[in-house]
């Protein structure tokens, strides 16, 4: 059976991908910095191991055939990201695994391209959006040498699964049980979201199809390119009830920024908010067969039932 790591096993995209490759049938190791797993996850086995600690991550995840980074420090710790990804680069090699990878639109920078493929040039404008390319540019010179095959899938924002730390949950719904939508930028702007147990079927089905795939591919996930229009709707179909639209008050945050790191971060990335933009594919219908979609109105349902927001239907993936 093949086995998978999982790196970060706690963190919002590690758990919903490591209940995908377990639902598949794969042997899933979760490895997290406490050695402790949500009950979500039961059926894989546990291991504790820092990303920071280069040989307690090779120790975490000896004899694995594919290691899943699902590693994310906080907004305002991005310096860690490098590092993380040197010693997850090492890990691969001492096990002689698959690399799988997510991967951001922060590689484009301000103006944002409208439409991003995967032939899209990066022109980072940010810290974070060179950070991001420099990641990747290591995972591209491992896989050239030889050392690291690596399979990363490009995505939008996230939505979907339990934790937090996305905009749906800390903004978007984070009012609804009030009866207010809180749009992050304008409401009719067109923005790339991942619903993450379609992102997360990707992957498994990325792995199933190795033939198809060189030694460094770069893929983009389409997700679900909409509106907050569009959202709202959704949402308000689970809900039952009309949501008032509120606009987030990005002119508090911009006047707090110099003074709280987090708000700084997020005024950073806030042309993501103000510039249209999606991604498309030219290859991953191609490789997959069928490119994992759920319907947006079912998909916002059954997010909102994963962060405790309650819906008409309770709406679950377990249905």
């Amino acid at each position: 059976m093949t086995k998978v790591a999982i790196l970060g096993a706690n963190g919002r995209l590690g758990r919903v991908v490591a209940k995908a490759f377990i639902d598949a049938g794969y042997d899933v190791r979760a490895i997290t910095r406490s050695g402790k797993i949500t009950a979500e996850l039961i059926g894989s086995a546990t291991v504790a191991g820092d990303g920071l600690d280069r040989e307690a991550l090779i120790r975490a995840t000896e004899g694995v055939d594919i290691i899943f980074n699902g590693l994310n420090p906080i907004y305002t710790d991005w310096g860690k990201c490098l590092p993380m990804a040197e010693n997850v680069m090492a890990a691969c090699r001492a096990n002689h695994a698959l690399h799988l990878a997510p991967g951001s639109v922060y590689n484009y920078g301000s103006p944002m391209p409208a439409v991003i493929t995967e032939d899209t040039p990066f022109h980072p404008t940010t810290e974070k959006g060179r950070i991001r390319v420099a990641m990747e540019d290591l995972f591209r010179r491992e896989a050239e040498a030889g050392r690291v095959r690596t399979i990363l899938l490009r995505a939008g924002d996230f939505f979907g699964g339990t934790g937090t730390g996305s905009w749906f949950d800390l903004m978007v719904a984070a009012k609804m049980d009030k009866g207010v939508y809180t749009a992050p930028g304008p409401a009719d702007l067109l923005h790339g979201w991942a619903y993450l147990p379609d992102m997360a079927k990707a992957f498994v089905g990325l792995t199933e199809n190795l033939d198809k795939l060189g030694a460094y591919e770069a893929l983009n996930f389409p997700g679900h390119a909409v509106t907050d229009l569009e959202i709202k709707a959704a949402a308000e179909q689970a809900l039952g009830r009309t949501l008032k639209l509120t606009s987030m008050p990005w002119w508090m945050l911009r006047a707090g920024s110099p003074f709280v790191a987090m708000w700084r971060e997020l005024v950073s990335m806030s042309y993501l908010r103000f510039e249209p933009h999606q991604l498309v594919s030219a290859r991953l219908e191609g490789i997959l067969g069928t490119i994992p979609h759920t319907p947006l109105d079912r998909a916002v349902a059954e997010a909102l039932d994963d962060i405790g927001v309650a819906t008409i239907d309770g709406v679950s993936k377990a249905a």
